[in-house]
C-alpha cells in the first residue's frame, strides 16, 4: 500500500481541485496496524452524505485536508457499516478513491467491490468490472461474488452457465456457492431442486452451515413436507447441536403453525426462545416469537415474549413495537393493542405512521370508526406521513357504508398528497368503488372514477371489465368503446370483449 508523504498547501489545493488527483496521494495512508485514530469518526461523516449528492471521494479529500489519516482498517470498516446500512453508492466511492489513491486491494476487496456495483449501478456494470479484473483477480472470490448477483437477481441461465466455468475452475467446492444456488431455487419457486444440491454437496464433502440447513427447511415446507423439515432438523441436532440456532427453530415453528399443528409449534417456539437466551440476545429473535405465537392464537405468550423483550432491550424501539402491535391486531386484542400503543405514543422519540396504521386497521376492522379517526388526526399533527395507507383504509370503510362521496374525498386527498407517482389504489380498492357503482347502476359516478384511475396510471383491462359491467347493470350502451380501449392501448380479454359487445353490439372492423 503506498505510504504517500504530506503534500504542500498548493499541491493539496490542486488535489482538492482535481477531485484529489494527486499520484503520491493526499494525507498519510497506513497499514493495518497502525490504530491510532479510530475509525467512528470517519464513518460518522462519510454515513451523513446520504442523499446529499456529495461524494464519498470529495469528503475523503476534505478529511485529509484539515490534517487528519486515512487508514486502509478505517476505510475497511467504513464499507462494512455502508453496506449494512444499504448506502452502497457511498461505499462503492469510496473503493473506488482507494485504486486511484493505489491503496492495494487484499483479494477479497475485488468480490466486495463487484457486489457493491452491482448493488449501485447494476449486473451489467458488475459484469463489465469483473471482464477488466486482472488474471490474479479473477478467483474464487469475485467469480463466488459475480455468482451471488446472478443468483440475487435470480438470473437461472447466467447463474447456471457461471457456475459451470467456476466447476470447471475448481472454485465451485464452497459451501456459500451450493447456498446460492439453493436460494435461486427457492426465488425461482423451484423448491424441488434443493434436495438434489444437498446431496451434491454431500456427494462432494461440503459442510452445510446453519443457512444451508434453513433453506433446505424451507424447501420442505414450500412442498408441504413436514416430515422432511423434522429430518433435517434431526440431522443438524445429530451432526452439531450448536448449528440449530433460533432460526431453524422459528423455521420449524412456522412449518407447524402453518399445517395448523399448534402443539408441535410451541414445543419448537419453547426451544426458540431457549436457544436465543443461551446464545446472544436478538431483537429479531423476539419479534419472531411474538409474530409465531400471534399466529397461533396464544396471546398470553405474545404479551409475555413482550415483556421479555423490554426488560432485555430497554430502549425499545420502534420496528419492535410495530411488531407486537401486528400481534394484538392478529389476536383482535383491542384492549391490549390500545395499551400498547399509548404507551408507545407517550414514549417515542420519532413518530412511525405504521404504528398508527395498525391501529387504524384494528380499529376499522371492529367498526371503531369514530376511534380510528382520532388516531389519524392525532397522526397527522405529530408524523410527516405518509397518510396514503390511512387514507385508503378510511375510503374503503366508509365505502363499505355506501358513504361513497366520503371514499371520494378521502381519495382526492390521497391523490393530492402524491408526488412521483408514488401511490396508487389497491387492486382491491379499485374493485370496490367500481362494484358499488355497478350495484347501484351509476355509469356517471364510474366513469368520473375511471378518469382518476387513468390520471395515475392504473387503468387496465380488468378495470374496463369492471366498468363495463356498470352499463350491463345500467342497461346502457358506450358505442365509442372500441375506440377508447384502442387509444389506452388496452390488452383485449375474453371477459373484455364479451362486455364490449354487450355495450356496443356494432363491431367495428377497424379495431
Amino acid at each position: 500500500m503506498n505510504r504517500g508523504r504530506s503534500m504542500s498547501s498548493a499541491a493539496a489545493a490542486a488535489a482538492r481541485l482535481n477531485g484529489g488527483a494527486c499520484c503520491g496521494g493526499v494525507g498519510r495512508l497506513h497499514s493495518a496496524g497502525d490504530r491510532s485514530d479510530k475509525p467512528e469518526r470517519l464513518y460518522r461523516r462519510l454515513s451523513a452524505l446520504g442523499g446529499s449528492g456529495r461524494s464519498a471521494a470529495a469528503a475523503l479529500n476534505d478529511y485529509i485536508m484539515e490534517g487528519r489519516t486515512v487508514k486502509k482498517y478505517e476505510l475497511d470498516s467504513c464499507i462494512k457499516e455502508l453496506r449494512r446500512y444499504r448506502q452502497y453508492q457511498n461505499a462503492l466511492e469510496i473503493m473506488e478513491w482507494m485504486e486511484f489513491r493505489k491503496i492495494n486491494y487484499a483479494f477479497p476487496d475485488y468480490a466486495i467491490r463487484l457486489d457493491l456495483t452491482a448493488k449501485a449501478k447494476g449486473i451489467e456494470a458488475a459484469e463489465s468490472y469483473f471482464s477488466n479484473l486482472p488474471p490474479a483477480a479473477k478467483n474464487k472470490f469475485t467469480y463466488g461474488s459475480l455468482l451471488n448477483c446472478y443468483c440475487k437477481e435470480a438470473m437461472e441461465e447466467k447463474a447456471l452457465a457461471h457456475y459451470k466455468k467456476m466447476d470447471e475452475l475448481d472454485y465451485a467446492n464452497s459451501t456459500l456457492v451450493f447456498n446460492n444456488l439453493m436460494s435461486l431455487c427457492m426465488r425461482k419457486k423451484q423448491p424441488e431442486k434443493v434436495g438434489s444440491l444437498v446431496e451434491e454437496m454431500k456427494r462432494r464433502g461440503i459442510r452445510l452451515d446453519t443457512f444451508s440447513y434453513n433453506i433446505w427447511m424451507q424447501s420442505c415446507a414450500s412442498l408441504n413436507d413436514i416430515q422432511g423439515a423434522e429430518s433435517v432438523v434431526e440431522e443438524m441436532q445429530s451432526q452439531d447441536e450448536d448449528k440449530c440456532d433460533w432460526s431453524t427453530y422459528s423455521n420449524l415453528a412456522s412449518i407447524y403453525v402453518k399445517a395448523q399443528q399448534f402443539e408441535k409449534a410451541d414445543i419448537a417456539l419453547k426451544m426458540l426462545e431457549k436457544v436465543m437466551i443461551n446464545g446472544k440476545q436478538q431483537r429479531q429473535a423476539y419479534h419472531f416469537l411474538i409474530s409465531l405465537y400471534a399466529n397461533s392464537g396464544n396471546v398470553g405468550e405474545v404479551k409475555r415474549i413482550w415483556e421479555s423483550l423490554k426488560s432485555a432491550f430497554p430502549d425499545t424501539n420502534n420496528i419492535s413495537y410495530l411488531h407486537v402491535l401486528q400481534a394484538l391486531r392478529i389476536l383482535k386484542d383491542v384492549k391490549g393493542l390500545k395499551e400498547y400503543f399509548e404507551e408507545w405514543q407517550s414514549n417515542c422519540s420519532s413518530y412511525d405512521m405504521r404504528l398508527a396504521n395498525v391501529v387504524i386497521h384494528t380499529y376499522l376492522s371492529q367498526n371503531m370508526y369514530e376511534e380510528a379517526l382520532l388516531i389519524f388526526e392525532e397522526a397527522s399533527k405529530r408524523s410527516k406521513g405518509p397518510f396514503f395507507k390511512a387514507r385508503e383504509m378510511f375510503m374503503v370503510y366508509v365505502l363499505d357504508s355506501h358513504q361513497v362521496d366520503l371514499a371520494i374525498s378521502y381519495l382526492e386527498q390521497a391523490i393530492l398528497e402524491t408526488k412521483d407517482e408514488e401511490w396508487r389504489p389497491l387492486p382491491e380498492t379499485i374493485t370496490a368503488f367500481l362494484k358499488y357503482f355497478e350495484e347501484t347502476k351509476d355509469v356517471d359516478s364510474s366513469e368520473n372514477f375511471c378518469k382518476i384511475l387513468k390520471r395515475l396510471n392504473c387503468l387496465s383491462s380488468n378495470e374496463y371489465c369492471l366498468l363495463l359491467k356498470v352499463y350491463v347493470a345500467a342497461g346502457s350502451l358506450l358505442p365509442e368503446i372500441r375506440q377508447r380501449l384502442k387509444e389506452d392501448n388496452i390488452q383485449i380479454s375474453t371477459e373484455l370483449d364479451e362486455l364490449v359487445e354487450k355495450v356496443s353490439p356494432s363491431r367495428s372492423t377497424a379495431y
